[in-house]
C-alpha cells in the first residue's frame, strides 16, 4: 500500500520534534528530498507550532506532505481534532514561505513571485487550496459521507499583509473568501480559527478515520458527469455508436473472467466518435449506482481543457478528467482504479516519467504497463495511423504484448462507420493512399468532389482564409486554420506585446496558437483554448492543438515538408524544412510521420476540407486525382 503522508505525530510529540530539530530529519528518513524540499521542512514546521500554541489547543494531530488523491502532489499541512461542537474536523493548509508577490490578472487567479530559482508565475495559495480541498471532497469517501468538517487555509508566513496589494489584491477575492489566507501578521487572526475548529482535541481518532477511509469518487462526482455527459447534445451518439458502446460496457462487465484484469482496445479512424463513445461509457458507468473508481485520461492537454469547458456547469466532474501520468506507482496502488478510459492512446508515451518527474515519482515501467497496472478494466482508444511523433509508441500490438504480461482478458471492438468528412469513407481512403499509408497499395481512384466530400483546392492562401471566416461567421458553423509544422513559433511576444505572424506566405500573415504559458493578447487565446474558444479563428493551429478535435470546415495549409517523388510517382516527406524540434528528432520515421501529421489534420472537417500547397508538384499530385476541379 502507498504511503500517504510522510510526517504524522501527535502535537506533543509534533511541538519536541520542532524543538529538538527532528521533524525535517525524520521526513528525509522517510521520504527522502531535495535541499529546496529539506528546507523548507526545515522552516515551515515551526510555524505550525507558533499558531498552535498561540491558539492554546490540545490533543491535535499533525501531519506533513500528504499525498492527494490522483495527483502527483501533496498538501503541506494537515491538522486532526474536534470544533467546539465536537465535529470531528480536519484543517488542510497551504504554507507559502514568499515575501514579495505580485498580483496579476492572468485568468484563473495567477501571482508572480520569486521561487524555484526565478520568477515566475504561480497559482494564488488560496486557489492552490481550492484545488486540494476539491480533491479531498471528491475522493476521500468519509469526508463525501460529512462525517468529518473540512476546511482549508493558506498560511504565508514570511509574508506581512500592508493593504490591498499582492496576495490580498481585489482580483483574489472571491477565492480568498472561500478559502482563507492568513499572513504573518495576522497569526493571532489564524490562530483564533484554529482555536474554533479544533478546540475539543481528539485528533489521532479522527487522523484514523480520515486515513484509513476508502479512496474513491464521491457520489456528487459521478451524478455530475453522467448527468452533464447524458444532457449535452454534443455528446450524443448515433446508432451504430450506441451499438458500439453497448459491446464495449458488456466487455467491461464480463462476470466470467472478474478475478483477472480486462483490457478492451477499441480500434477507430477518424471521425468514428471515439471520443464521444468513450465520454458516454464515462457516463453510464458513473450512473450505474456502484460507485466504481472511473477516469477518462488522454495526454492532450487542449482535448482535457475542451471537454472541461464544456462540463463548467459541474466543476466537481471535472476531477474525473486527468492527463496519463497520474498512475504511477509511487502514486496508485496496483488495481486501484476500476476502471480507466484511455482516448488517443495512439498518444502513450515510452514511460510516464519526464523532465519534472520527481526521484521519488520515477517507474522504470513504461506507460503502457503503469495504466495496465493501476486498473481493474483499461479501455483503449486508439487509431493506429495518427502516432505522429517519436516519443509517442502507443500501438495495438504493443497494449496486447502488454496486457498478456499481466495475464490480461483482452477484447477488441473495430469503429467501422465514420461521421466526419460528410460520412465520406471513399473521401478517407482517397487521402489514405494519396499519402501512402494503406499498406495494400489498391489503385488510387479519383475523388468526386460534388458527391464525396466538400473538397477544394485554393491558389491563393486569402482566399481560403476568407472562405474560412466566411463560414465560421454562419450560425452554429466551426472552422479553423492549420498548417503544417514548417514556420517557427515565436516563444515571446512581439515589441509591441503582439503575437509574432510566424505564418508568412506571401502577403499572408498570422500568429501560431499562443506559445507555452505566454499570455495571449486581447482577442486571442491561449494554445489549448484553441480548438474550442471562437477566438482560435484568428490563430494558425498545428498538429498538436488539432489532434482530438473535428470542425465543421477545415482549412489546411500543407507546408514544404511534403513533397513530390517524380521517380516513384508518390508522396514523401523532407524533414530539412520541418521546425517541429521533437520531429527532427525522429529522422527514421519522419517520412511516415509527417504523412500521418496531414492525415490527422485533412480529417478533422466534418462538412469540408479546404487545401492550400506550398509546393506546387504536391498539388498537383493531388489534383490528378480528383474530378470536378
Amino acid at each position: 500500500m502507498l504511503k500517504r503522508v510522510i510526517y504524522s505525530e501527535s502535537q506533543d510529540t509534533f511541538f519536541k520534534d520542532v524543538i529538538t530539530n527532528k521533524v525535517a530529519s525524520k521526513m528525509r528518513e522517510a521520504f527522502g528530498a531535495g535541499e529546496a524540499e529539506y528546507t523548507s521542512w526545515l522552516n515551515s514546521p515551526r510555524h505550525i507550532k507558533d499558531v498552535l500554541e498561540l491558539s492554546g489547543v490540545k490533543d491535535t494531530h499533525v501531519t506533513f506532505e500528504y499525498l492527494v488523491p490522483y495527483r502527483q502532489q501533496r498538501i503541506d499541512c494537515m491538522i486532526f481534532g474536534k470544533n467546539r461542537d465536537l465535529v470531528d474536523t480536519v484543517i488542510h493548509i497551504e504554507l507559502k514561505q514568499w515575501t514579495k508577490v505580485e498580483s496579476t490578472e492572468i485568468e484563473g487567479n495567477w501571482v508572480e513571485t520569486y521561487t524555484g530559482g526565478g520568477k515566475r508565475k504561480v497559482p494564488h495559495p488560496s486557489q492552490q487550496v481550492k484545488g486540494y480541498h476539491d480533491y479531498l471532497s471528491g475522493f476521500v469517501k468519509i469526508i463525501d459521507e460529512s462525517s468529518i468538517d473540512l476546511k482549508g487555509y493558506a498560511y504565508c508566513h514570511n509574508y506581512n499583509k500592508v493593504g490591498e496589494i499582492g496576495l490580498y489584491d481585489p482580483l483574489y477575492s472571491d477565492v480568498i473568501e472561500e478559502f482563507p489566507i492568513f499572513s504573518g501578521n495576522q497569526i493571532e487572526d489564524f490562530a483564533e480559527k484554529i482555536k474554533y475548529h479544533l478546540s475539543a482535541g481528539g485528533g489521532y481518532d479522527i487522523f484514523n478515520k480520515f486515513y484509513q477511509s476508502p479512496i474513491t469518487p464521491s457520489k456528487k462526482l459521478l451524478e455530475n458527469a453522467s448527468r452533464i455527459i447524458n444532457n449535452d447534445s454534443t455528446f450524443a451518439l448515433l446508432d451504430e455508436q450506441i451499438v458500439a458502446k453497448n459491446t464495449i460496457l458488456s466487455c467491461i462487465n464480463n462476470k466470467n473472467k472478474k478475478n483477472k484484469k480486462n483490457i478492451v482496445i477499441v480500434n477507430g479512424g477518424p471521425g468514428t466518435g471515439k471520443t464521444v463513445i468513450a465520454l458516454n461509457i464515462l457516463a453510464e458507468l458513473a450512473d450505474s449506482g456502484n460507485k466504481k473508481s472511473i477516469f477518462f485520461s488522454t495526454k492532450s492537454k487542449p482535448l482535457l481543457e475542451g471537454i472541461k469547458n464544456r462540463l463548467k456547469k459541474g466543476d466537481e466532474s471535472k476531477l474525473l478528467f486527468t492527463n496519463l501520468n497520474q498512475f504511477i506507482p509511487s502514486r496508485v496502488n496496483e488495481n486501484e482504479i476500476d476502471v480507466l478510459i484511455i482516448d488517443e492512446a495512439h498518444r502513450i508515451s515510452k514511460t510516464s516519467n519526464n523532465q519534472y518527474t520527481k526521484k521519488e515519482d520515477r517507474t522504470e515501467l513504461t506507460q503502457i504497463e503503469t495504466l495496465i497496472r493501476a486498473c481493474k478494466t483499461s479501455i483503449f482508444f486508439i487509431d493506429d495511423k495518427q502516432v505522429i511523433r517519436n516519443a509517442e509508441i502507443g500501438n495495438t500490438n504493443l497494449i496486447i504484448e502488454t496486457a498478456k504480461k499481466y495475464n490480461c482478458n483482452i477484447y477488441r471492438e473495430e469503429l467501422i462507420s465514420q461521421f466526419r468528412c460528410n460520412g465520406s469513407d471513399s473521401y478517407l481512403d482517397w487521402l489514405d493512399n494519396l499519402l501512402g499509408i494503406n499498406s495494400n497499395k489498391i489503385p488510387i481512384k479519383k475523388l468526386d468532389t460534388k458527391n464525396d466530400f466538400d473538397f477544394k483546392i485554393y491558389n491563393n492562401i486569402n482566399d481560403l482564409y476568407s472562405t474560412i471566416i466566411k463560414v465560421s461567421n454562419k450560425k452554429d458553423i466551426s472552422s479553423r486554420l492549420v498548417a503544417g509544422f514548417c514556420w517557427p513559433w515565436s516563444k515571446k511576444l512581439d515589441s509591441n506585446d503582439k503575437l509574432v505572424n510566424d505564418v508568412k506566405i506571401g502577403d499572408f500573415e498570422m500568429p501560431w496558437e499562443t506559445h507555452g504559458d505566454i499570455k495571449p493578447p486581447d482577442g486571442y487565446v491561449k494554445w489549448y483554448e484553441w480548438a474550442y474558444k471562437p477566438e482560435g479563428i484568428k490563430q494558425v493551429g498545428c498538429i498538436y492543438t488539432a489532434q482530438g478535435f473535428e470542425f465543421d470546415y477545415i482549412g489546411v495549409i500543407i507546408g514544404n515538408d511534403l513533397k513530390y517523388d517524380k521517380d516513384n510517382d508518390c508522396l514523401i516527406g523532407d524533414i530539412s524544412k520541418t521546425k517541429d524540434p521533437t520531429l527532427k528528432r525522429g529522422k527514421e520515421n519522419f517520412d511516415q510521420y509527417v504523412k500521418n501529421i496531414y492525415r490527422v489534420l485533412m480529417s478533422r472537417g466534418m462538412k469540408g476540407c479546404y487545401v492550400y500547397f506550398m509546393d506546387k508538384e504536391v498539388q498537383a499530385y493531388f489534383e490528378n486525382r480528383i474530378t470536378n476541379k
